[in-house]
């Protein structure tokens, strides 16, 4: 069932606006400079630290939200001491429609996963690898409305190489081509301008967002690399970035409007 309209924000006639955030949490892990990734590297492979508080933290930033995408989300390993980290914060910010994508798993200590937390009831999840030199990326997918005009909304985290992100985009850019409504979100590793980046705004109608935001790194942003890409109708009211706990990027939270259309089931 779906909840009440009164759940996300009035938009304009015919419209409805929601409020959008996406965040690489780092499983919760610390790194407030560049020397943690050194010295704090324990905390990526046990479940030491102040994860749960982090965890915590994030969960209450993800309550004044309707969509919220993960990356970096750890789906029950030894550094997250098993705990299904996309299950765990939408209970704590009372979501009731979550999914995730594992892709990524070292030996059972640490893994990561893709996750989608929701408060609007999707109609269908799905999620599809992603190619690239090293295996273990995703992109996780949620459908609203029953029929093409529905909104679509997309999960990612792309590679650190631009040869696999090439590869990854003209990926998405298929799986997305044929949903005029579409939302992409994710940690992409790269700026909005980037060559690679071309290939999703010719083979879809997402575009490039008007004002970037720096994310990376959260304690001294420099680079716009977590990206909420919008489609179709859809109509960005406004972005910024804000602190994901003590993951090393910031999150990026937006409030959209959506043709009242493209939610109706």
């Amino acid at each position: 069932m779906q909840p009440p309209a009164d759940d996300a924000g009035e938009g304009a006639a015919g419209a409805r606006r929601l409020r959008v955030l996406s965040a690489n949490i780092q499983a919760g892990s610390s790194t407030r400079r560049y020397s943690d990734y050194v010295t704090r590297s324990w905390s990526h492979a046990l479940p030491a630290g102040r994860k749960r508080s982090s965890l915590d933290a994030i969960a209450k930033l993800a309550s004044g939200h309707d969509i919220v995408g993960l990356q970096e989300s750890d789906p029950g390993s030894l550094r997250s001491g098993f705990t299904n980290q996309t299950h765990y914060l939408a209970q704590r910010a009372g979501f009731h429609y979550w999914t995730h994508q594992p892709n990524r798993s070292v030996g059972g200590v640490a893994s990561s996963a893709n996750g989608l937390l929701s408060k609007l009831e999707p109609v269908r999840t799905s999620d599809h690898s992603l190619p690239g030199r090293i295996k273990g990326r995703g992109v996780l997918l949620a459908h609203f409305g029953d029929d093409r005009e529905g909104l679509t909304v997309a999960v990612a985290h792309l590679s650190l190489g631009a040869r696999s992100r090439l590869a990854q985009l003209s990926f998405i850019a298929e799986v997305l081509q044929d949903h005029p409504n579409a939302v992409l979100m994710g940690d992409f590793n790269c700026l909005p301008d980037q060559p690679e980046m071309e290939v999703l705004y010719r083979r879809t109608t997402l575009r490039p967002p008007e004002c970037p935001v720096p994310t990376f790194p959260s304690w001294k942003p420099q680079r716009a690399i977590d990206h909420i890409l919008v489609s179709g109708e859809l109509r960005c009211m406004g972005s910024k970035a804000v602190p994901a706990a003590y993951s090393d990027h910031l999150a990026l939270a937006m409030e959209i409007e959506v043709p009242e259309s493209a939610l109706r089931t």
